[in-house]
């Protein structure tokens, strides 16, 4: 159905009378969906592929997902496979629920859908909140960062323009030179593990870089996927000169889980430390040693591609 002349005035009427609000973008080309949130403001259903806002709703008490968040490398082949997910949701699970009547005649548990889309998009899907983030995450602190920067006839701006130029010029002389695990013989969820990294910093101070673990879950390709960033703590300099760094981790559910080391920029007036687009991964294996608390040591057997550390956890 082609809808000539549609508009503002067109979509009022259909996003306040339609059923289920049919959305069938092929992922990941959705910008946003802003008519799928106007519908769901109506105790509208959406029924859709889970991308743009629909992907961050409760797509399972508000209405359905088309598949899963796949990504598919021939559209072709997306489009049949979303089409048969699509029929198969509405013969087995919307028209039976449409049609399931009380004695009153009235689709009770549709009805209740229709109070989860209302209660629990409204309140996060809405102009005021996207404004309100926008200023707090985003204006506010461009703006407290511009007054920091200019002070004093701009001189914090200059300091931290000399302090990237002298970045860059000497980043990639820092070396990750060893890392060491200590861990028990078998690893359970909750349980700390002792990590020790030996760096050396060349001309830069501990002050100019902040290093962090990266650790979660390992996923079929020996990655970490879903990961979160440790900070370690300065403990100052061994005899040779090198950065010593230091940190306790801990994981919190079962599985193969992995951690790796990166190193990034710190300066107090940086927006980010993605800022100056400079990052150093630990991507040496045989700088990983994994010693374990009978006293045993393990070597690259333990250590995937690109230095990560592999632990099976238990409960």
């Amino acid at each position: 159905v082609f809808v000539p002349n549609y508009d503002i005035h067109v979509a009022r009427l259909l996003v306040a009378g339609c059923d289920v609000w049919l959305n069938t973008p092929r992922r990941p080309r959705e910008a946003s969906g802003t008519s799928g949130m106007k519908a769901a403001m109506n105790g509208l259903l959406n029924l859709s592929v889970l991308d743009g806002w629909w992907d961050e709703a409760d797509y399972v008490r508000t209405g359905w997902a088309i598949g899963h968040g796949e990504v598919y490398n021939d559209p072709n082949y997306q489009d049949e496979i979303e089409a048969n997910a699509l029929y198969d949701l509405i013969e087995q699970e919307v028209m039976s629920l449409f049609y399931d009547r009380d004695v009153d005649g009235l689709p009770r548990r549709w009805i209740g859908k229709m109070k989860d889309a209302i209660r629990l998009n409204c309140p996060f899907f809405n102009t005021s909140r996207m404004v309100s983030e926008y200023a707090l995450r985003g204006y506010f602190p461009a703006s407290d960062r511009y007054q920091n920067l200019t002070v004093d006839k701009y001189a914090p701006a200059k300091e931290l323009a000399q302090w990237k130029a002298n970045l860059v010029q000497h980043w990639n002389y820092i070396k990750i030179e060893g890392i060491d695990i200590s861990e028990p013989a078998e690893i359970q969820v909750n349980q700390n593990i002792t990590v020790k990294a030996k760096l050396d910093l060349a001309t830069l101070t501990p002050d100019d870089v902040q290093v962090e673990l990266y650790q979660g879950d390992v996923d079929t390709n020996g990655e970490i996927v879903g990961g979160v960033p440790v900070v370690m703590q300065w403990q100052g300099k061994d005899n040779s000169g090198h950065s010593i760094y230091t940190a306790s981790i801990s994981y919190t559910h079962s599985g193969l889980q992995g951690l790796s080391l990166r190193v990034l920029p710190k300066h107090q007036n940086l927006s980010s430390p993605y800022e100056p687009r400079l990052i150093l991964w630990a991507n040496d294996p045989s700088a990983v040693r994994v010693h374990t608390l009978n006293g045993q040591v393990s070597g690259n057997d333990d250590v995937a591609s690109g230095a990560i550390a592999q632990h099976p956890v238990t409960l």
